[in-house]
């Protein structure tokens, strides 16, 4: 996928593939392209030239609800719950008008199991407003899951995290591919992301600059260099 904005191009020619069921990641510095790589894959922009597929199928230039509807989620870095609606409501709302379809009473119960999965069961009537940081990017991840996704996108879903927090998050995410969800995440927390995922995605200045396995990628000195400024034959 190639995406411009002006005379800037954010994302140039980027290609890869993730595996069903895996924990993907994608890494890169500031302004190196991976917020833009989220919103052509989630619909909110329409690549310049490529195209995206899901299983096979082409949802290229979808709309994010019909992007959500072929079973692509999201959660953002700046989380974005309805703040004056309850944590069970939050949840709610990403189940009746996500993929799945029933009635009410089931809506209500998947939205219960939901809130237990990322342990937030005994908040279920709290205004979103008043939950801790932690606490609303778990329900912001249970309001993505209630949209029944194959791909669920995680943009710095550990920014912010103290390390307990941290530790927390990273073992919830470990539990979705169990839930039939594959995770693309996207982090600067890279030894995270070298924990988490079986293969990583590195982009530097719009374009790809590694794809492989964590140990294969933290030896490439291209990402060396795009990370630290030296390759280690300058360092």
């Amino acid at each position: 996928m190639s995406k411009s904005f002006g005379g800037v191009r954010a994302v140039s020619d980027v290609s890869f593939t993730l595996e069903e069921g895996a924990i993907g990641g994608v890494m890169g510095p500031n302004g190196s392209g991976k917020t833009t790589l989220f919103n052509l894959i989630a619909g909110a922009l329409a690549p310049d030239s490529g195209r995206i597929r899901l299983r096979g199928a082409d949802v290229t230039g979808l709309s994010p609800h019909r992007v959500c509807a072929r079973g692509v989620a999201r959660t953002f870095q700046l989380v974005r719950p309805f703040r004056d609606l309850t944590a069970r409501e939050n949840v709610l709302v990403g189940r009746l008008y996500g993929r799945a379809r029933g009635s009410t009473a089931e809506a209500i119960a998947e939205s219960d199991r939901l809130l237990t999965l990322v342990g937030l069961e005994d908040r279920a009537s709290v205004p979103a407003m008043h939950l801790t940081l932690i606490d609303r990017k778990r329900l912001e991840l249970a309001r993505a899951l209630a949209t029944k996704p194959e791909l669920l996108l995680l943009d710095e879903f550990l920014a912010g995290l103290n390390p307990a927090e941290t530790a927390g998050a990273m073992a919830l995410i470990r539990t979705l591919p169990a839930q039939g969800v594959t995770v693309l995440m996207v982090e600067h927390i890279v030894w995270a992301l070298m924990d988490l995922c079986r293969r990583l995605v590195v982009v530097s200045a719009g374009e790809k600059i590694a794809d492989g396995p964590p140990a294969e990628v933290a030896a490439n000195p291209a990402v060396v260099d795009a990370y630290l400024g030296v390759s280690p034959a300058g360092a």
